[in-house]
């Protein structure tokens, strides 16, 4: 059998034997288990929150479950050992199924969600989420969601520090699904730092200390040169000069300034002047032109005028002659 199907069956009879435990120990407040194969045989580990309604009467329920381990999931000498939790609050899968009990007890999704929350901080814990999703009030479905504290919801944070449970409530419109998640207080998180007060640097980082006294940066920054009173001196009788270059250089500026500005004047009248003399120029010239394109207008104007007289008078001196000899 290759090795991913090996893994595969690994991961579904585990989540198989899960259900089982929960099914046969939910009143006992199952927290959870670990699976290890031995040599000799399968060591398995329960969490549960009343070790004792596990074991049962003289190790009878013990005894009832092992049996049902051998023949349901064929597994070889089963060897259980229970544990009791030391504080249930901080389980998620028990406080999952907690939550799940107070819904289908009647209780109101709000004031359970907020009141296990609480709990849940109170017993220490660095954050925690409580998802209720489903029939929560009416016939359609939605999600409430209640936080507290700080939380990881992806990277490997959230898969080995983030204690994850679900649990199932049923009620009378539909089931609500219950996922509760809680960071417990001793994670170490990878983005936590600790500030140490009056503590000598050679006990926490001797190497960077060393690396430092090697470098030589102590000394560079204990001994800063001085500067000399003749050189501070001769600093301020340069500034003193540089100020007073500035002040005349300013000053010839201003002189260059006024006698550019006049010429500019200067220059702009004359190109006025000019213009206006060219303008009168133009006008002239053109009333000439219209005089002269005038006088030849009238001139054409007569001749066509003369023609048009001397045809009438030969038609009629025509239409006479016709008359006289008819």
């Amino acid at each position: 059998m290759a090795d991913e199907q090996q893994f595969i069956e690994n991961g579904l009879q585990r989540s198989q034997i899960d259900e089982f435990f929960q099914e046969e120990l939910g009143r006992a407040g199952y927290g959870g288990m670990d699976v290890a194969k031995t040599p000799m045989g399968t060591q398995i580990v329960l969490k549960a929150e009343k070790p004792g309604m596990v074991i049962g009467k003289g190790g009878e329920n013990i005894r009832k479950v092992t049996t049902a381990l051998e023949e349901r999931f064929d597994l070889e000498d089963p060897q259980i050992d229970v544990q009791e939790v030391d504080e249930p609050d901080l389980n998620a899968r028990i406080v999952a199924d907690r939550l799940a009990n107070a819904l289908e007890r009647g209780w109101y999704f709000r004031k359970a969600g907020h009141t296990t929350i609480d709990r849940i901080m109170e017993a220490g814990a660095l954050g925690a989420e409580i998802v209720l999703s489903g029939k929560v009030t009416g016939a359609r479905s939605r999600v409430e969601k209640f936080n507290r504290g700080y939380i990881k919801h992806n990277g490997e944070p959230a898969a080995e520090i983030v204690d994850e449970g679900q649990g199932v409530a049923v009620m009378k419109l539909g089931t609500i699904g219950v996922t509760v998640k809680i960071i417990p207080p001793n994670a170490e998180l990878p983005d936590d730092f600790e500030i140490h007060e009056d503590v000598d640097p050679e006990e926490l980082v001797p190497e960077a200390v060393e690396a430092n006294e090697a470098e030589g940066v102590e000394e560079l920054l204990e001994g800063e040169p001085e500067e000399p009173e003749d050189a501070e001196a001769a600093d301020s009788g340069v500034e003193a000069g540089a100020d007073e270059t500035l002040e005349t250089a300013a000053d010839d500026d201003a002189e260059l300034d006024e006698e550019v500005v006049e010429e500019v004047i200067e220059a702009e009248v004359e190109a006025e002047d000019e213009s206006e003399t060219d303008a009168d120029a133009d006008d002239d010239t053109d009333t000439d032109d219209t005089e002269d394109d005038l006088d030849e207008l009238e001139e054409d104007v007569e001749a066509e005028a003369e023609e048009l007289v001397e045809e009438m008078e030969t038609d009629a001196d025509e239409d006479e002659d016709e008359g006289g000899d008819a």
